[in-house]
This record gives structure tokens, C-alpha cells and sequence, in this order.
């Protein structure tokens, strides 16, 4: 696992060495639920600021970041106003319940030349208390010129995910048995309160996110890197 991160920071920052000052350099990490999306872009994004502070330590404004996909879910009042509402609550985390417009247009914001008059651009997080998502809750400041994305559905061939993904400069894949997917999602769905107890987290994992990954595996675009399964401690089963 060490040498896979170190050969993707090191690819990383050597990339963006190479990017032109007025333009972001842009990675999207896509994967089935529980493969490891979150844990990978956040510690690459770590890695790219502790380098990027070490070699300007008079100003070492972090310049990664990694930004989730979880805030373009679309609303449980956008869910409950579809024809069969039941069956989208049922299927919350498939790709029809995202607003992939919504973060198509956030991408060709950031891929828009940065100048001195470029100001923040702002994305959605998800907040698991209320279950939804809050607008305009990420900041993502003009320094901020690597950006990590990471979500279920970034390599998907499918519009408008692939239009989303023709814009990044690499894609990349993280690869997981499904099994030890589901074992992961069984722990995190009980921890972050989906699900009551640790059997309806795995009918859950079975009958909703696997099946969901079964459609992120057939249609998945070709992808720069394929990066095998990055352990995160909040999976850790005692």
C-alpha cells in the first residue's frame, strides 16, 4: 500500500510541477462503495499540502484538495417528488439519485483559467445528521489548485458523469473485492446510524450499494490508475 501512495504523490506533484499557473490540476478517484475513495483522496491531498509546505515554507498555503461527491445526493424532497418515491429512498446512492448536472457544471468551473480576479468556488457537503445536503458548504479557494475528486461515480460512461470526466486530467480507480466492500459498509452503516443493526447493514450493502457497484464496475470508463484497495481506519472491526 506504502509504495502504491508513494508513486501516486510522487506522480502527483511531479504533474502538477508541470501544469501552467493559471490551471488546476484535477484527479477524480472513483470506486465501489467501500473500496477506499475517501481515505485515498484525502490522504493524497495530505501528502501534495506537506510537500507543497516543505518547499515553501513562507507560504504554505495547502494547494490540494479533496472534495466528495456526497453533496450532490439529491434531497429526500427531491427523492419523495419521483414516481415511485418508495423505491428511490430505497435506492438512495444509486447514480439517478445524484444531481450530476449540478457537479458537471462545478467541474467546468474549475477548469476555467485561474486570474487575479478569480474568487472562491463553492460545493456541497452532505450532512448525516440530517440526512441531506448543504449547499455551498466546501470552499474552494483559487489556491486550492489540486483537486481530488472522489465519488462512486467518476468514471461512469454515462452522461453527464462522462462529460465530467472528459474535463479531469486522470482518472482514477480503486479496486476491492466485493466482499470485503460489503463487510466495510456493514461497520459503516451501523456507525454513521443507515442502518439499525448489523443485519439490515448488510441487506442494505446487498441489496442497494453492491448492486450499485455492479453498474460502476460494467460501465466504468478506461481509467489512468488502478490503485487496489487503500485501508482506512474507519473501516477497523474490533
Amino acid at each position: 500500500m506504502d509504495q502504491q501512495v508513494d508513486r501516486l504523490v510522487n506522480k502527483t506533484w511531479a504533474k502538477f510541477c508541470s501544469t501552467a499557473d493559471d490551471a488546476r490540476l484535477m484527479i477524480a478517484i472513483s470506486g465501489i462503495p467501500g473500496s477506499g475513495k475517501t481515505g485515498l483522496a484525502t490522504m493524497m491531498a495530505a501528502r501534495i499540502n506537506k510537500i507543497y509546505a516543505s518547499e515553501n515554507p513562507a507560504s504554505p498555503t495547502p494547494i490540494a484538495i479533496a472534495l466528495p461527491m456526497d453533496g450532490y445526493h439529491l434531497t429526500r424532497a427531491q427523492l419523495a417528488a419521483m414516481p415511485d418515491p418508495a423505491h428511490a429512498a430505497a435506492r438512495r446512492g444509486a447514480a439517478f439519485t445524484f444531481d450530476g448536472d449540478k457537479f458537471l457544471e462545478l467541474v467546468r468551473a474549475l477548469r476555467e483559467p485561474l486570474t487575479a480576479r478569480t474568487g472562491n468556488l463553492y460545493a456541497p457537503s452532505f450532512d448525516h445528521a440530517i440526512k441531506d445536503p448543504v449547499d455551498g458548504d466546501i470552499a474552494i479557494a483559487p489556491s486550492c489548485r489540486v483537486v481530488f475528486f472522489e465519488g462512486n461515480y467518476l468514471s461512469l460512461d454515462r452522461a453527464p458523469w462522462n462529460e465530467a470526466a472528459k474535463l479531469m486530467d486522470e482518472l482514477w480507480f480503486v479496486d476491492v473485492d466485493f466482499d470485503i466492500a460489503r463487510q466495510r459498509l456493514v461497520v459503516r452503516h451501523v456507525k454513521a446510524g443507515i442502518a439499525r443493526d448489523a443485519e439490515d447493514a448488510d441487506k442494505r450493502a446487498r441489496e442497494n450499494d453492491l448492486v450499485n457497484g455492479k453498474e460502476i464496475v460494467d460501465y466504468r470508463l478506461p481509467v489512468q490508475e488502478v490503485v487496489f484497495s487503500i485501508f482506512d481506519p474507519v473501516w477497523e472491526m474490533s
